[in-house]
């Protein structure tokens, strides 16, 4: 089997394996510490495990009525996944956002007025969730920490509720999260943008094999060589420039072109903070690619949950296009030339 080498806190190497399919997964306690610095906040409120646990309902497959793979599940499989792998290491209790509330009533309250319900009578779960958690042992210093981060997402709104059930459908990434901004950067390697799975089984042992081909010191390289390649404020805002015309390509040209998910807003948002951000601003001087990157990946965290995780990959795909057509390679040139 192939071994995954990890640098962490202490300076030595450690090696994670892939593991046995196992039949179940060891519960999570939820711990009362929260956060105040999210990676993603608009679009979203924070609720805790508990509260997926007592208060939300689980969906079902209409046509057989066979349970779907709850928001809890999906984030204790993961977070047990990640500690059978990076066994002996330090792991937090999972940042868990939700957003989309799908409201609903008991049977017995169907026909009650709505100013006459009692809470009793209300079920609720949202379509969409996302959870992180970091493994604080394992981290890099690029110009501020970065922390070992694992994570997931579950939308609803892909499963055809209305069916039989068949394979269920996650998002699960592991990278690194910049601690001075909790952005996330995610590499190609450590991002699974539609993984498919029958049961919590099929879940952790794919979760497993993806921490496995996952190269921490590869993306930790990438991200390193930011910091040696600088834009001018004219390539910075011939870039911007292009990005909004982006949008506007005819779809035959488009496709010719990298793609670029961002939207306008976020791409105003981009300009805004290169003028007025503390960390990652450069108005009237070279802007490094590590701070672009940021730049990035911070414009992002207005996103909704579904679309996430593909744009933050997008970031780390444009960042790294952009550093490359700055030492020749044109495959990204349209956007600076």
């Amino acid at each position: 089997m192939e071994a995954l080498q990890i640098i962490t806190s202490n300076g030595n190497r450690r090696f994670g394996y892939l593991q046995e399919q196992v039949e179940t997964v060891q519960v999570l306690h939820e711990s009362p510490n929260k956060k105040v610095n999210h990676f993603i906040e608009a679009n979203t409120n924070e609720v805790d495990l508990q509260h997926l646990k007592t208060d939300c309902v689980v969906p079902v497959f209409s046509k057989d009525n066979e349970v779907t793979i709850s928001h809890q599940n999906f984030i204790e499989t993961v977070w047990e996944a990640a500690n059978t792998f990076f066994s002996g290491e330090s792991i937090d209790n999972p940042d868990i956002r939700v957003s989309h509330i799908v409201k609903g009533r008991i049977p017995e309250a169907i026909h009650k007025p709505v100013n006459q319900l009692l809470e009793s009578d209300k079920t609720m779960y949202y379509e969409r969730m996302m959870f992180c958690f970091e493994v604080p042992t394992i981290y890099e210093t690029i110009e501020g920490n970065t922390l070992i981060s694992i994570g997931g997402v579950r939308a609803y709104n892909h499963e055809n509720l209305y069916s039989k059930k068949g394979t269920e459908r996650f998002k699960v990434f592991i990278g690194f999260k910049n601690q001075v901004c909790c952005n996330m950067c995610i590499s190609t390697d450590g991002y699974k943008s539609e993984l498919k799975v029958m049961n919590i089984s099929d879940l952790y042992t794919a979760v497993l094999k993806m921490f496995n081909t996952y190269n921490p010191a590869k993306h930790i390289h990438l991200m390193q060589t930011f910091k040696d390649s600088h834009l001018t404020e004219h390539q910075f805002c011939q870039l911007l420039g292009k990005m909004r015309l982006y949008q506007c390509l005819p779809q035959g040209y488009q496709k010719r072109l990298p793609r670029m998910l961002m939207t306008d807003t976020q791409i105003n948002n981009v300009a805004k903070s290169y003028i007025s951000d503390e960390t990652f601003g450069s108005f009237s001087n070279e802007l490094s690619m590590w701070k672009l990157y940021n730049l990035l990946t911070g414009a992002n965290k207005s996103s909704y949950i579904d679309s996430f995780l593909d744009r933050s990959l997008n970031a780390t795909e444009i960042a790294n296009g952009i550093n490359q057509a700055l030492h020749g390679n044109p495959e990204y040139s349209w956007f600076i030339d």
